[in-house]
């Protein structure tokens, strides 16, 4: 029996009570307004019409990271490869719907990548808003943007001190992002 076969079919369930799992992607690119990122407006409860990360439940036979992929596609169009993790949020009343853990991760979409966004499956709306000017969020997407943004400040100036590789961004491109996040 394979592990798949074992967690599909449930034979080792217990009886306690068990948080549900979601990812949530905080999609970051250049842009007019200097560093810019991607929201999507609900369609559904809770938070109906609030702008929220791109994000949903993971499956049972998927990895969170490979959850994270599959859910931004399907709400904006977006298909990327490479994500960086933020972590676990896990306040306990973050979902109205019950207990749910959420894992999050970024990405930075280059400027010549050209990406088309289109709101889909339970996007209302979608749009790129400016790290300056952020709206009102559902569940707790503002702590985890905000982390987000940590992230990229830090992962932008080890980039561009060659210790680590920055989403294949050249270091012209990366002393634009390092102005821009007002690092310079």
């Amino acid at each position: 029996m394979t592990l798949i076969a074992k967690v599909t079919d449930m034979s080792y369930t217990y009886t306690f009570p068990r948080p549900a799992v979601t990812t949530d992607t905080v999609v970051f690119k250049s842009g007019p307004k200097c560093i810019e990122f991607l929201l999507i407006k609900r369609q559904k409860d809770p938070y109906k019409n609030f702008w929220a990360l791109p994000g949903g439940f993971i499956e049972i036979q998927e990895t969170p990271e490979d959850g994270a992929l599959r859910e931004l596609q399907e709400e904006t169009g977006v298909k990327i490869q490479n994500l960086k993790e933020i972590g676990a949020f896990g306040d306990i009343n973050r979902d109205p719907r019950g207990r749910t853990i959420t894992i999050a991760y970024y990405t930075f979409i280059k400027e010549s990548m050209n990406i088309e966004i289109k709101a889909l499956s339970d996007a209302a709306d979608i749009k790129w808003f400016s790290i300056n000017e952020i709206p009102e969020m559902a569940f707790d997407h503002k702590e985890i943007l905000d982390e987000a943004i940590l992230k990229l400040k830090s992962h932008v100036i080890l980039a561009k001190l060659n210790v680590i590789d920055f989403f294949n961004l050249r270091q012209d491109e990366l002393k634009q992002i390092y102005h821009c996040l007002g690092l310079s």
